[in-house]
């Protein structure tokens, strides 16, 4: 019988998920731990600037300052210590109020909001949509012009052999600009070359950018169509439930129970699931409802800081504290359940309900893990919609249904489903 609902349910579940982490994100903030957080994180801060103000005060000052850091460790541990309790008492508000939490929730889905819409991403190509830059075109360098060397005799020169020398210079010249003329002009004559091969390389470059770019526009394309294709599907699976629903297939409204359940949101230190199967020609559901085991339930009452010993101690909890907690979570569960199904079930497609909730566990009586039941209960629609949960005790209301209840859910004491939950 195990029935977790399909692709739509588990679509839903994740976004319900996201969506109970934000609104619990945002109410955590809203509560007494943040503030007292804040505080202990302020007084944590302050205390270690105490410390170090401590470390470099003045040999006169050091035991004033030796005093203000002890005060600031105080306050910072004692800020501490409401924070911790701050936590545990939101946690526990939230086990004694998962059935109240329900009540003003219209658990009903409407389906037409799981229709999904395709989201895509902008096209981004980044450096390839830019045009690479042209070179710039090769231009014909100047001519060389001839210089001649310096130091020229002058006519009425004294100096024998300067003429020589100078002509000597000269003719040098001469030969080396010669050489650089036949260097400019092999450099001018390579230019129609040489542009043709830059004109080439600049033409492939931006070939090759725009093959590129082809390539990356048809992936981008083919991840639109691929997610438009997904949406398309879901969104014909979300037709054919609905189609499905209005008939009354089992299979519909497995997923729709599937849907209700996903949005049901039990708080992060009760963790809940379910497992069920209908019968359309019964109109009943059965269900089963996995909670935590009572070894995974918190037993402390409150936590103090002892400034003698200058530590953080815990007290616990009394046994009858943890037993009555962990009983009316138990018997919680089971109402909110009932309530859930029924009233998000608006075509009355369910008419009865039968109901098990436990928890998976070692026997004490074998030494195994298994699965202890702690409540049975079965209830047909008129019956449980007549009950106003507002004023209503869960414990009461199970034995108003006639239900099988254990005397001790905190000792895993194990209710007889020998003859099935209506006995």
């Amino acid at each position: 019988m195990a029935r977790r609902g399909g692709l739509l349910a588990e679509i839903n579940r994740q976004m319900q998920q996201e969506a109970r982490r934000r609104e619990q994100a945002q109410r955590q903030a809203a509560r007494e731990q943040a503030a007292a957080q804040r505080s202990a994180e302020q007084a944590a801060r302050q205390a270690e600037r105490a410390r170090v103000q401590a470390e470099r005060a003045r040999a006169a000052e050091q035991k004033k300052a030796e005093q203000e850091a002890k005060r600031l460790h105080v306050e910072a541990m004692e800020a501490d210590v409401a924070a911790r309790n701050a936590a545990l008492a939101a946690t526990y508000s939230e086990i004694d109020s998962i059935l109240a939490d329900t009540l003003d929730v219209d658990d009903y889905v409407d389906l037409e909001t799981l229709r999904r819409v395709a989201e895509h991403p902008p096209f981004e190509p980044g450096q390839l949509d830019t045009p690479n830059p042209r070179p710039e075109p090769l231009v014909e360098p100047p001519r060389p012009e001839f210089g001649a060397p310096p130091g020229e005799p002058k006519k009425l020169s004294l100096k024998p052999g300067a003429k020589k020398r100078y002509a000597a210079l000269l003719a040098q010249a001469q030969a080396d600009h010669a050489e650089t003329i036949r260097a400019w002009e092999e450099e001018v004559a390579s230019i129609p070359s040489r542009q043709a091969e830059q004109d080439r390389e600049y033409e492939d470059a931006e070939n090759r950018r725009l093959e590129q770019l082809d390539a990356a526009r048809a992936a981008y394309d083919a991840e639109c169509s691929e997610r438009e294709a997904e949406v398309a599907e879901l969104n014909r699976a979300l037709d054919e439930l609905i189609a499905n629903l209005g008939y009354g297939v089992e299979d519909a409204v497995q997923e729709y129970v599937a849907i209700v359940l996903g949005n049901s949101a039990y708080p992060d230190s009760f963790p809940v699931s379910h497992d069920f199967t209908f019968d359309a020609a019964q109109g009943e559901l059965t269900l089963k409802v996995g909670i935590p085991a009572p070894s995974s339930m918190p037993g402390i009452r409150q936590y103090k800081y002892v400034k003698a010993r200058d530590e953080i101690t815990e007290t616990a909890q009394s046994q009858k504290e943890q037993k009555d907690r962990y009983a009316s979570a138990v018997a919680q569960v089971a109402v909110r359940t009932l309530h859930e199904i029924f009233e998000a079930d608006r075509a009355g497609r369910i008419q009865t309900i039968s109901l098990t909730v436990g928890t998976e566990a070692i026997d004490p009586g074998t030494g195994h893990m298994t699965d202890i039941a702690f409540v049975a209960v079965a209830s047909d629609r008129v019956t449980f919609e007549a009950i106003d949960l507002s004023n209503a005790v869960p414990a009461a209301t199970l034995g108003h249904l006639k239900a099988t209840v254990s005397k001790s859910p905190l000792g895993l004491a194990a209710i007889d489903l020998s003859k099935g939950v209506r006995g």
